[in-house]
């Protein structure tokens, strides 16, 4: 069969698919430009696709062919996933393999904006670091505060265990309450959402993007946080309204963000990035070697398997 890998993957994946497979991949780390991807999928087979795209009716149907998508990454909300249902073609996506290193980038963050290291770096590098002084440069302690947990999925407790190694108090919110046996393992209360926001020193976001989700963070959530807290956002931009959360930030109605992803990503609200009080970084929360070559190997063998008439083994939109 023909298949389209719209991203640069490890050799060693791609030779995988070829050895079944005839394979048309991007070999540039640049995004394949969405008229490319059109023209390449009138004959496709399979697609292995990046998060970062938009795969729509359109799409699908200038692949008449098309049998199964494997999304790169374990977010699915750039896909159609009612259209390509309806077309029979099924849908895939990477979860598991990336928890760690985007718990491990959320803490970054947490660390980042607590102890302003960013702003650290930019001062020692211009040249400013003249002086050391009790009162120079002073962020706070990250022991000891209190986290506040938005979804509470893989991701969510994985956070959650890195701050019970700082002896941080945990407050969770979700759909959901977990079990109370899993709450006391992971030194958790779960709150209703205006508690949390109004008690967190930080409140990190964990959740999907979905029609219920979108601007769960708004004008009215960042009045609820305190002038002491901090966002941190490593799940999907739309989740924050970026413009409420620049002019929170510009009035100090809390003090601080960090963010790994963007409300219209890769482009920032116009002023975003003036802000000292703000850590940016560009959508690395799963960018390890280990990891990508993981997430790249899953969404392989995901398209294999759905390509060979099986259920692959994160199917989204099959039936068992």
């Amino acid at each position: 069969m023909k298949v389209l890998v719209t991203g640069r993957l490890p050799e060693e994946v791609i030779s995988l698919i070829k050895a079944d497979h005839e394979v048309v991949a991007n070999e540039l780390d640049r995004p394949m430009p969405r008229e490319e991807i059109l023209r390449h999928l009138s004959d496709k087979d399979g697609l292995l696709s990046m998060v970062t795209e938009k795969i729509d009716a359109e799409l699908m149907d200038s692949g008449p062919n098309l049998k199964m998508i494997a999304n790169y990454g374990v977010g699915y909300d750039n896909i159609d996933l009612e259209a390509a249902t309806a077309r029979g073609i099924k849908v895939s996506n990477t979860p598991g393999v990336l928890t760690e290193a985007t718990a491990d980038v959320t803490f970054a963050l947490i660390l980042a904006v607590a102890r302003r290291i960013v702003e650290g770096d930019r001062l020692v590098r211009a040249g400013g670091f003249k002086v050391w002084a009790p009162l120079l440069f002073l962020g706070i302690d990250v022991s000891g505060k209190t986290l506040g947990i938005i979804g509470l999925g893989q991701i969510g407790k994985a956070v959650a265990r890195r701050a019970r190694g700082f002896g941080m108090a945990i407050l969770y919110h979700g759909r959901h309450r977990i079990e109370e046996t899993e709450e006391k393992a992971l030194g958790t209360a779960y709150v209703d959402l205006s508690t949390l926001l109004s008690q967190a020193d930080f409140v990190s976001l964990h959740v999907p993007l979905t029609d219920q989700t979108r601007y769960l963070i708004g004008r009215k959530e960042l009045e609820m946080m305190k002038p002491t807290a901090y966002l941190i956002n490593a799940s999907r931009g739309p989740v924050v309204d970026e413009t409420a959360l620049l002019e929170a930030l510009r009035a100090k109605k809390i003090v601080g963000a960090g963010l790994d992803v963007y409300e219209r990503e890769p482009y920032l609200t116009p002023g975003l990035s003036d802000l000292e009080n703000v850590v940016l970084l560009p959508h690395v929360g799963s960018a390890t070697i280990e990891t990508r070559t993981k997430m790249a190997e899953l969404a392989a063998k995901n398209l294999l398997e759905g390509l060979a008439g099986r259920v692959p083994p994160n199917c989204l939109n099959c039936r068992r």
